[in-house]
């Protein structure tokens, strides 16, 4: 059941959710395109740092699994603000580390607290928008995915270069301060859902939600949809450098026209899904993905204006699968259940990725020259589990504006 705002109110909301999930986006995501410096400054090699990358995943899958005991019994905005304020602390102290296990451990910290984030914004979202709107909520959110993208992520390559890749962390931490104080200030109090749940027990709540065979169908949706791609985006950077097909001065312009498009598109694809259809919209974009997904497996030394142009269609597609995809599955949550079938949700998410950023890492293998191999192969599992993915999508149900 969503309550009712202003549309301004909803509007500053929303951009305030968009802000977070910028937040815990970048930290996320620049770990991927700082790769190369990382692996040359801790002496760690491509498995080492698909571990890096999934420390944070799977540390977010397990926070994820331990929050579906307790986020339906918490107003959601406090909930919010304390697991907020512990992600900024632990980026911080990703910034601080000064070798790999300790970077591993605040990886995993930060992902502890982060990765419920995901799950609380798409709550959150859902509990004030309406079902009518919420595709083009959800766009509007997942717009920080595009201007952490455009802004972020090579405004960290650009720090890194300047003063070491502990700088990104150092100022991300300060940005995620601010947006805290903006949540304390526009986020609603939302706790009409707490007295139903506390009413019962928490195992009997979690046991209704896995039992749920709409929820099952959702979850494996979303496992199937992040696998998909996870075992190709975290070496995108490393194969593009360690194989001469993009500089280091050239790697931002990947992420700069990426991020742009993505901007460009992420509403419009959410208004789209509105008015078409969210499963027809999430398939043409599915299949969409599959091109540049294989294209950028196999990409060579073809020039930047090649690289771009696949990476640029690569960065609009697989974003365009995410916004009707999270709206679909969002919607698909009984609305009794939803915030501990979200965070449930964020758990397998997390753990998709984390699995798929290990079997990336174990299927590309660096050659005796540096370069490496075998990622295409990534590729075609991307391809395998998207035709899994299409299929699992229209045995989803989708719960209407009534409930």
């Amino acid at each position: 059941m969503t309550i009712s705002l202003p549309p301004a109110k909803e509007r500053l909301i929303l951009l305030t959710l968009a802000g977070i999930q910028f937040s815990h986006i970048v930290d996320f995501m620049m770990m991927m395109p700082l790769g190369p410096m990382l692996t040359q400054s801790l002496g760690i090699g491509p498995a080492a740092f698909g571990l890096l990358v999934s420390a944070y995943t799977f540390s977010a899958g397990a926070s994820g699994l331990l929050a579906t005991t307790y986020i339906d019994r918490f107003d959601r905005k406090r909930l919010m603000l304390v697991m907020f304020g512990l992600f900024a602390l632990f980026t911080l102290l990703c910034g601080l580390a000064p070798n790999f296990a300790l970077l591993m451990a605040a990886r995993m910290g930060a992902g502890f607290f982060g990765g419920i984030l995901n799950a609380m914004t798409q709550t959150i979202v859902a509990d004030v928008i309406p079902f009518e709107r919420r595709g083009r909520a959800m766009g509007v959110v997942m717009t920080s995915f595009a201007v952490g993208t455009v802004a972020g992520v090579p405004t960290a390559l650009v720090l890194a270069n300047h003063w070491g890749w502990p700088a990104p962390f150092v100022v991300l931490a300060g940005i995620s301060v601010g947006l805290w104080g903006l949540a304390a200030f526009t986020l609603p109090v939302l706790n009409r859902h707490t007295q139903a749940v506390r009413e019962q027990k928490v195992w009997t709540v979690i046991a209704r939600t896995i039992r749920d065979n709409n929820h099952q169908r959702a979850l494996w949706l979303t496992a199937t949809m992040m696998f998909a791609s996870f075992c190709v985006i975290p070496y995108i950077t490393l194969y593009y450098q360690n194989n001469g097909i993009l500089t280091t001065s050239q790697l931002p312009y990947v992420y700069l026209c990426g991020g742009v498009a993505t901007l460009l598109t992420s509403r419009w694809i959410g208004a789209m899904s509105d008015r078409v259809g969210k499963l027809t919209v999430f398939r043409r974009m599915l299949l969409l993905s599959l091109i540049p997904l294989m294209a950028t497996t196999l990409m060579q030394p073809w020039g930047l204006t090649v690289a771009l142009l696949v990476s640029t269609l690569f960065f609009i597609a697989m974003n365009g699968r995410m916004v009707p995809g999270m709206a679909m599955i969002a919607s698909a949550a009984n609305p009794g259940l939803r915030g501990t079938f979200m965070t449930l949700n964020g758990a397998v998410q997390s753990a998709a990725m984390g699995v798929a950023s290990v079997v990336g890492g174990l299927i590309v293998t660096p050659t005796a020259d540096g370069r490496l191999a075998h990622y295409w192969h990534a590729g075609l599992l991307g391809v395998a589990v998207s035709g899994v993915t299409y299929w699992l999508a229209g045995r989803v149900r989708m719960h209407d504006s009534t409930t």
